[in-house]
C-alpha cells in the first residue's frame, strides 16, 4: 500500500484553527471543492416547512427520491441505489465485491485504497503521466489489464488532476474489463461541474454494461456535505438486489430524502452553478497558463491542479502564505505520484478567485 502523509483535508478547519490561530469562520476553503453558491435557495426556502416528516419513517424503498434522481441523471429509477453519502456506497460495493486485487488510476482520492485494504484486498496504481497532461491514454492503459484484477476504480473527472475520460474511451475500457472479468466503479462526484458532462458521464453506459456502477453525491455540486445523501447508478439489477439486502433499510433520514427531491429539481440553481464554474474555470486557467513559473493542466471539474516551477518555492510555502491570508488551498504532495511542487484549488466567486490568484502569483 502506498503510504500517505498527514495533511489538512478540506473539512479540517478546526485543525487549521488550532495550528494557525485563525478562526474557521474567517477561512475561505479552496480545498474542499464545494459549490461556492452554497445550498439551493429553493431548499433553504422550503425545507423548514417539511419538518413534520421526521415524525414518521421514510419510505423504505425511497421511491419518490429515486424517481427524482433518475429524472435528473437521465436513467431508469430502477437503476438507482441511494445511500448515506457516496462514501457508504463505496464501502458497501467493495464489501460485496470483495476484490482481492484492485486497480486504481493515480493520483486520486485515497478512500478507494483504504476501503479495499479494509476488505483484505490490495491496490495497484496505474500512474497518469504528467507529460500527457495527466489525461489517461486509454489504449496504453487497457494493455495493462489482467485476469487477476477484480476491480477497476476510476474517478471521472479525476481528483486532484481535474482531467476526464470520454465516453468513447470509457466504452473501450469497459469492453476490455468485460473480457477480463473486471468490475468497474466510476466515481462521478465532480461530473456535474464539467462543460462536457454529456460526453464524459457513464450513466448512459449502465444500460449496456452489467459490470459497471457509477457513484455520485450531493456534497460538492449541491454544497451539502452534511446532508450525507449519495446515490449509485447501475443496470445490474441482480447487484441492486444484493446491495439492498446488505445495507440498512433507512440509511437516509426523512429530511435528507425530501431535501434531495427539492435540490435535484432546482434548475435555476443548477444552471447558475454551471455558468459560474465554467466562466471562472476558463478565466483562472488562462491566468495561470500565461505564467512561466507555473504549469497548469486543463481542468474539467471545479478545481485545478497547478505545478510550481519557481525555484525555492514549495506547495507548503504557498499553503502557509494563503492560509495566513484566510485562504486554504491543498498541498498535493500527499497524493501518490505528486510531490511538493503541486497544489490544487477550487473555483469560488470571482472576487475570491482574484484574491487567491494575487496571493499565489505574487512574490513574497
Amino acid at each position: 500500500m502506498i503510504q500517505h502523509k498527514d495533511h489538512f483535508h478540506g473539512s479540517d478547519l478546526e485543525k487549521i484553527e488550532q495550528v494557525y490561530g485563525i478562526k474557521k469562520e474567517e477561512i475561505t476553503s479552496f480545498s474542499a471543492n464545494v459549490n461556492p453558491l452554497g445550498i439551493s435557495p429553493r431548499l433553504r426556502e422550503t425545507l423548514c416547512a417539511k419538518i413534520d416528516c421526521i415524525t414518521s419513517y421514510p419510505d423504505r424503498d425511497y421511491t419518490a427520491l429515486r424517481r427524482c434522481i433518475a429524472d435528473y441523471a437521465g436513467t431508469d429509477y430502477k437503476n438507482i441505489i441511494v445511500g448515506n453519502g457516496s462514501t457508504e456506497l463505496i464501502s458497501l460495493f467493495i464489501q460485496i465485491e470483495h476484490p482481492k486485487k484492485a486497480m486504481v488510476i493515480g493520483p486520486t482520492y485515497s478512500e478507494y485504497e483504504r476501503e479495499i485494504a479494509l476488505g483484505g484486498g490490495t491496490t495497484l496504481y496505474y500512474p497518469l503521466r504528467e507529460e500527457d497532461g495527466f489525461v489517461l491514454d486509454a489504449q496504453a492503459f487497457i494493455s495493462q489489464l489482467k485476469d487477476d484484477i477484480d476491480l477497476l476504480v476510476l474517478c471521472n473527472p479525476n481528483n486532484p488532476t481535474s482531467t476526464s475520460i470520454t465516453g468513447k474511451s470509457m466504452r473501450s475500457i469497459l469492453d476490455a474489463c468485460k473480457q477480463h472479468g473486471i468490475y468497474v466503479m466510476v466515481d462521478e462526484t465532480y461530473v456535474e461541474f464539467a462543460d462536457n458532462m454529456a460526453e464524459i458521464t457513464s450513466v448512459p453506459l449502465a444500460n449496456y454494461y452489467n459490470n459497471l456502477i457509477i457513484l455520485r453525491g450531493t456534497s460538492k455540486f449541491f454544497a451539502a456535505p452534511g446532508l450525507r445523501l449519495g446515490y449509485a447508478v447501475t443496470g445490474n439489477r441482480d447487484f441492486i438486489k444484493t446491495i439492498n439486502t446488505r445495507k440498512n433499510p433507512w440509511t437516509i433520514n426523512s429530511l435528507a430524502a425530501i431535501a434531495g427531491e427539492i435540490m435535484f429539481r432546482d434548475q435555476e440553481y443548477i444552471q447558475k452553478t454551471k455558468a459560474l464554474i465554467a466562466a471562472e474555470r476558463r478565466r483562472m486557467f488562462a491566468l495561470f497558463d500565461a505564467r512561466d513559473d507555473f504549469s497548469v493542466y486543463a481542468p474539467s471539474a471545479n478545481f485545478m491542479l497547478v505545478k510550481i516551477l519557481r525555484a525555492g518555492l514549495s506547495a507548503q510555502d504557498l499553503f502557509d502564505r494563503a492560509i495566513r491570508r484566510g485562504m486554504m488551498i491543498r498541498d498535493c504532495s500527499t497524493f501518490p505520484f505528486l510531490d511538493d511542487k503541486f497544489i490544487r484549488f477550487c473555483f469560488m466567486e470571482p472576487e475570491q478567485n482574484d484574491a487567491l490568484a494575487e496571493c499565489i502569483l505574487g512574490e513574497e
